[in-house]
């Protein structure tokens, strides 16, 4: 779990948690990225965490976003990237690539731009969102872009130009949304705990199903059938009309990313903690599980051939597995020799907070990350560390971080303790978790 004094927090508990994101990494992408990489090699380039993965339809062009508020244009024949995309403020949330060749791609700065391939500068930008993008989907027929935001709507984009629609009812974070097959719905799955299927050829509400948590993604198969999955680690089916039609556990821990095998026999569930549950839709079972180095796994793709899976870490790798025996493809991969947290090895208040040593440091002389360096946090006054730019909300705010006050947000939430806060919301329902972790805090973070 990440601590975050007006930015964003990511939760690990696992019994009561509301997880999502906002980060960014403001880290250049490295020339060397840019070279030619041996064949089935894993893809280095990013300098922060991939938060986003899109494939063309023939396996050839990989798009991802990242953290560090670069996109890259991979040609996956020579495992190379062939443009680095810099243009937003913030972090790149989603990506798509379009029908004619063209990207999109999408922010935390709630902005969208389209790019023609070998071009520097956007085509365009839509704007209209007031809050990060967290989605993108791209409608069978590629005309409309769908986006889904954090301010609690989503937007169908015309690709041709025109007016977007704008779809309203969400009363939190929208987090996921995808088209039907045949392009006459759009489902929205949100922090709010329900899926919103929207009938896209009139004004009637959308259907609307609850579920037990917080949803943070959302696939459509071929067939119709919907799949959702959020906080509880559990993926949800529903039909087409949004019935509910079974479950299958993930994991005990959130699901940050979902992925579909193009003949929809497969899933993939990216969780926090490193794993990726491989799924079989069909039987609603856990088929394999695959373990990486660790850390949080924020994106996940299927190329075209239904067995090969991409996927995109806190460490600013895009992997290669198969997706069918579990194996990394490529270089073995190994533990992070610069772990942060080795030192504290089975603390459980450690384990708490591993999901955020991407975005904090904890020693005075690592700096700010994504988000302020936790370094003495304790008995400082909320959004006061210098050189870190917080939200103004929180600088009219009187509370001093102690054992007690970490405590407390995590009890509430962080919209209610810290209002105007850019934090998802969350909770850990557990006191002995909350303890751990600030127990965990008053030790790593003493100066």
């Amino acid at each position: 779990m990440a601590f975050r004094e007006g930015t964003t927090v990511q939760g690990v508990d696992r019994r009561n948690i509301r997880y999502r994101f906002r980060l960014l990494l403001a880290v250049s992408v490295l020339a060397a990225a840019i070279g030619a990489i041996p064949a089935i090699a894993q893809l280095r380039g990013h300098g922060g965490p991939v938060r986003a993965l899109a494939i063309s339809s023939d396996g050839r062009i990989l798009l991802s976003g990242s953290f560090d508020g670069s996109a890259i244009r991979w040609s996956l024949d020579r495992d190379a990237a062939e443009q680095v995309l810099r243009f937003h403020a913030d972090a790149v949330n989603a990506t798509a690539l379009l029908r004619d060749g063209r990207a999109a791609t999408a922010g935390a700065d709630g902005r969208i731009a389209i790019w023609t391939p070998g071009k520097q500068q956007p085509d365009s930008v839509l704007e209209g969102h007031t809050a990060p993008i967290a989605a993108l989907a791209l409608s069978p027929d590629g005309a409309v872009l769908a986006s889904a935001a954090w301010d609690h709507t989503v937007r169908l984009w015309p690709l041709a130009g025109g007016t977007a629609r704008v779809l309203e009812g969400h009363t939190q974070n929208v987090n996921g949304v995808a088209f039907s097959p045949d392009g006459k719905s759009l489902v929205s799955v949100s922090y709010d705990l329900t899926v919103r299927i929207w009938p896209l050829d009139s004004t009637a509400s959308p259907a609307t199903v609850t579920l037990p948590a917080p949803l943070n993604a959302v696939i459509v198969s071929g067939d119709g059938e919907i799949a959702t999955a959020g906080a509880d680690g559990k993926i949800y089916f529903l039909t087409g009309a949004g019935k509910p039609d079974g479950e299958a556990a993930a994991g005990p821990i959130p699901v940050i990313a979902m992925a579909a095998s193009k003949d929809g026999a497969l899933l993939a569930a990216a969780d926090v903690r490193g794993s990726v549950a491989i799924v079989d839709r069909k039987a609603r079972a856990l088929a394999r599980r695959l373990v990486g180095p660790g850390l949080p796994v924020w994106s996940v793709a299927f190329m075209p051939d239904n067995g090969t899976l991409l996927t995109g870490g806190a460490d600013s790798v895009i992997r290669r597995w198969n997706a069918r025996t579990g194996e990394p493809i490529g270089a073995t991969i190994q533990e992070n020799p610069n772990d942060p947290l080795a030192a504290f090895a089975g603390d459980r208040g450690a384990e708490i907070f591993r999901a955020c040593v991407a975005c904090h440091t904890l020693a005075p002389d690592q700096g700010n990350k994504a988000g302020p360096t936790l370094s003495g946090i304790f008995g400082r006054k909320i959004a006061t560390l210098p050189g870190y730019n917080f939200s103004e909300p929180l600088k009219k705010l009187d509370i001093v971080w102690t054992p007690e006050t970490v405590s407390k947000l995590f009890e509430v939430g962080p919209a209610v303790y810290t209002p105007g806060t850019k934090m998802p919301e969350q909770l850990i329902g557990s006191p002995e978790d909350r303890d751990a972790l600030v127990q965990f805090l008053a030790r790593a973070t003493k100066k």
